[in-house]
Formats: C-alpha cells, sequence, structure tokens
C-alpha cells in the first residue's frame, strides 16, 4: 500500500514538474508578444523610458492613432489602415480558400488514384515552395506588369493560392493516406459517386486535417510581405507592407504606434486559431498513433 501510495505521489510531482518546465517555456515565448502588447497601450515617453517601465498609465491613444491622425488644424483624418486590414483579411481569406479547395481535391486524387509518376509529380508540386520569395519576384513581377494584374487584388489572390498550394497538397494527402478505403469502397458498391464518397465519406472525417492546413496556410499567408510590398497598389495594401511604411519618421519609430499595430494584427490569428484549437489538435496529431 505505501508502495502504491509513493509510485502515486512520484506521478504527481513529475507531472507537476512537467507543467512547470512548459510554464517556463512557453513564458519565454510569450514574452516578446507580451512587451509589444504593454507597449501598444503606453505613451511615447513611456515606451522609451530607460530602464524599461513595467507599471504605467495605460492609454488607448495609440489604438486611436492607428486609423485616425489629427492635422495641425485639429483635424482628424483616416490613415487608411482600417482598409489595409480589410485587405488583409480579404487577401489571405481568399487566397488560402482556393489553396485549400484545389489541395485538397488534388491531394484525394493522389491518394486514391495512383498514377504512374505520382511521386513525380508531388515532387515537382513541392519545388514550387523550395525557392526563397526574393528569388522568383523579378519574373512575377514582371508576368504581373504584362498582365495587368499588378496593384489589384485578382493577380495577389491568385498568387498566394499558389504559393499555399504545395503546402495544402502535401498536408491533405498525408491525411487521406490515413483513412482506410474499405468503407468508400463499400460506398461505391452501393452506387455512390466518387463525388459523394468524398464530401460525405472523406471530409467529414478530415475536418481536423483542413483546420491544421488552413491555419498553418493562414499564418504564412497573413505574415506574408515581399509580394505584398511590390505587387499591392495604395487601395490593395495589405497590413504588413503599411506597417513598414509607418515605421519612418521625423522623431524616429514611433513604437507605440506600431506595438498598436502589431497588437491588432495578431487578434484575428489568436482568435482564428482559438476556434479551431480542437480541431488543430487532432490534425497535428493526426496518425501519430497506430493501433
Amino acid at each position: 500500500m505505501a508502495a502504491k501510495t509513493r509510485k502515486r505521489r512520484a506521478i504527481r510531482e513529475a507531472g507537476w514538474g512537467r507543467t512547470l518546465v512548459a510554464g517556463a517555456i512557453g513564458l519565454v515565448y510569450f514574452a516578446p508578444v507580451l512587451w509589444i502588447v504593454l507597449t501598444a497601450f503606453k505613451t511615447r515617453q513611456d515606451a522609451l523610458a530607460t530602464p524599461p517601465k513595467l507599471f504605467f498609465q495605460p492609454t488607448l491613444e495609440n489604438f486611436v492613432r492607428v486609423f485616425y491622425r489629427v492635422t495641425t488644424d485639429g483635424e482628424q483624418l483616416s490613415t487608411g489602415m482600417g482598409l489595409y486590414f480589410f485587405n488583409s483579411m480579404f487577401v489571405a481569406g481568399a487566397g488560402v480558400f482556393l489553396a485549400t479547395v484545389i489541395g485538397t481535391l488534388a491531394a484525394y486524387g493522389f491518394s486514391r488514384y495512383p498514377l504512374r509518376g505520382n511521386d513525380t509529380y508531388l515532387f515537382v508540386i513541392l519545388t514550387t515552395r523550395m525557392l526563397p520569395p526574393i528569388v522568383v519576384i523579378v519574373p512575377i513581377f514582371l508576368m504581373f506588369r504584362v498582365t495587368g494584374l499588378s496593384g489589384g487584388y485578382v493577380g495577389i489572390i491568385l498568387l498566394y493560392a499558389m504559393f499555399n498550394l504545395a503546402f495544402s497538397v502535401w498536408m491533405m494527402k498525408s491525411f487521406f493516406d490515413e483513412l482506410s478505403p474499405d468503407v468508400e469502397d463499400a460506398a461505391r458498391l452501393d452506387g455512390a459517386s466518387d463525388l459523394t464518397v468524398f464530401f460525405k465519406i472523406c471530409l467529414p472525417q478530415l475536418k481536423a486535417g483542413l483546420a491544421a492546413t488552413v491555419v498553418f496556410a493562414l499564418i504564412l499567408t497573413w505574415n506574408e510581405f515581399l509580394f505584398a510590398l511590390l505587387l499591392t497598389g495604395n487601395d490593395t495594401r495589405t497590413v504588413p507592407v503599411a506597417m513598414a511604411r509607418a515605421m519612418g519618421g521625423q522623431l524616429g519609430v514611433d513604437w507605440g504606434l506600431l506595438a498598436a499595430i502589431i497588437t491588432l494584427f495578431l487578434i484575428p490569428i489568436f482568435i482564428f486559431t482559438y476556434i479551431l484549437q480542437n480541431h488543430l489538435l487532432r490534425g497535428v496529431t493526426f496518425g501519430t498513433v497506430k493501433k
């Protein structure tokens, strides 16, 4: 009896130890984000104070200045940041949606209808993600200029969809490979078409995989800067580009304003990830445990 008690105590202590270690590691990774959020509520004097202030009088001035600026005459003018936030959400959402839809259909085909050279085709698809964006930006810029896609929504959305397509295909194919085809074969024997099997049998089992694919693709697209810098116009500019333009000034970098933009920029991703967290966890661990 004493041995069982000691064993339970050891297991409980080990669990507390792992929790403390995980909490310490999480705090280290989250500390920069926390500092940015705190800076967003500081005045310019508090943000530049030495040593840094942990206790201060919070203000919402920086968040107001994200969307409005005051002229010398006391008139409030829009900074256009609201449009840039809309552009980021619209462009990223549309690009990820197209990449996920096309990538899921392609992944199902690669998984269920293997052809000669499938591995080669998959490798060719993967090569679209091997080169860094800076290497391909010049030919893409020239193609956009010739086709008239530069500065519009359509071009940047198609470009984001193309660059996320390889990731979506490879992610979703791994999830389809984990599904047993027996149920699909039984449905076909009952007269179900391939589309019926895909939409009513396969997809309901892959909600976790879709969530993981969408979240990772959205994060990659949400933070993209180079393509947005060179291929968008004044009316289609995204937040990362606007953020870079907001850094300069006669008085140096306005850290409070920049921190406020970053804080607002992080909120949609945090909310989206939080909503899908259960599916995301299952998607990341899908197929890791074999029975």
